[in-house]
């Protein structure tokens, strides 16, 4: 994912409703606030470390096919919580 795309969700977030994400003139790729910046450090760190590790893909002769099943698994292993929808 991209910064950009990464910053957008992270202000859009409802957790940080009402955190003033006031760009600093002199670097703004930083806010204006410490709390802000602080939490933005967080949310990419978190971001970073969810790396998944998908199952191969099985070769059919309609493409490659992924088992629902062998997905699941790869996302519970990465410790997140997966519905069925």
């Amino acid at each position: 994912m991209g910064d950009d795309k990464m910053r957008e969700e992270f202000e859009s977030s409802p957790r940080f409703k009402g955190m003033d994400f006031t760009r600093a003139d002199t670097h703004p790729e930083y806010y204006e606030s410490p709390y802000a910046n602080g939490a933005r450090d967080g949310w990419k760190a978190s971001r970073e470390a969810l790396v998944i590790e998908l199952p191969a893909d099985i070769k059919t002769m309609a493409g490659p096919v992924m088992y629902a099943d062998d997905v699941r698994a790869a996302v519970e292993a990465a410790g997140l919580m997966v519905t069925h929808g």
